[in-house]
């Protein structure tokens, strides 16, 4: 694709900023309803079949540039990074697990059989990747950071993401207290950190996929435990010791690849 007059890059980071605003509001306003099943899946189908056209032709008709920069390579590629950061969430949450049961800071207590407890999880996986994790990052981590870092610091493409899916999450209704923005702020930062230390955005998928996945099975979307003590659950288990070692794991391993004042280049062909 060659390079030809685009829009500036203020324009560019506003009209794909507001586009994925407008794009939720407009399914929430479509599947307005109390939660079901079927309601999540129509939500999250309907979300990925927006979204990656949406930053489709944001990356043509505005960017004026070829895919490849977005920081999405084919799964083929993309899978060790995927798998670590599933692995990343993952492991240091399960030690959390065990922590709050151990201490008996928590309780959880199935509600139904294992067999519909694994299904339930393994739906939501998929559902978790088309209504967050893959259009989440393709916009603000892939997208919206992409296009910051051709010109700004890695740190403060970082920053600006943050700021955006933060302001994000509020518009749209799912980060409207102070606890919420904190939590989009700093989830931001540390995925926009994947971003840096790897070069694209899979381990940031795999991480958005594991933590939602597991927050929301044990939450009232899932509804296949009763869970005392929840607010610690989440605080230690699903955000602290996955957050610090997660990033502390990613960080050692591309410690060679990382660097925060550095720009992503911007190829012209």
């Amino acid at each position: 694709m060659s390079a030809g007059p685009r829009l500036a890059l203020p324009w560019r980071v506003l009209v794909v900023s507001v586009g994925a605003v407008l794009v939720w509001l407009l399914i929430g306003a479509l599947l307005d309803r109390d939660y079901d099943r079927p309601t999540h899946v129509a939500r999250a189908i309907l979300t990925t079949v927006l979204v990656v056209p949406l930053v489709v032709a944001a990356r043509r008709l505005l960017d004026r540039r070829p895919w490849t920069g977005l920081g999405l390579p084919s799964l083929r590629t993309g899978w060790r990074r995927l798998l670590l950061g599933v692995a990343c969430w993952l492991i240091p949450a399960a030690v959390g697990f065990a922590l709050c049961l151990g201490f008996g800071w928590v309780e959880i207590r199935p509600r139904t059989s294992a067999t519909h407890a694994l299904g339930v999880a393994a739906l939501l996986v998929v559902l978790v990747f088309l209504y967050e994790a893959l259009p989440e990052e393709l916009v603000f981590r892939g997208y919206l950071q992409r296009n910051l870092a051709t010109r700004l610091p890695a740190w403060q493409a970082v920053l600006g993401q943050s700021v955006l899916f933060t302001l994000f999450g509020f518009l749209v209704g799912a980060a409207t207290s102070l606890d919420r923005l904190l939590l989009f702020f700093v989830f931001a930062l540390l995925l926009g950190g994947f971003r840096v230390a790897t070069g694209d955005i899979w381990a940031g998928i795999g991480f958005h996929v594991a933590f939602q996945t597991v927050a929301q099975l044990f939450g009232d979307v899932g509804a296949v435990f009763d869970v005392t003590g929840s607010d610690v659950l989440g605080l230690v288990a699903m955000g602290a010791l996955p957050f610090a070692f997660g990033w502390t794991a990613v960080q050692r391993l591309h410690r060679d690849h990382l660097s925060w004042q550095a720009r992503e280049p911007e190829p012209t062909g």
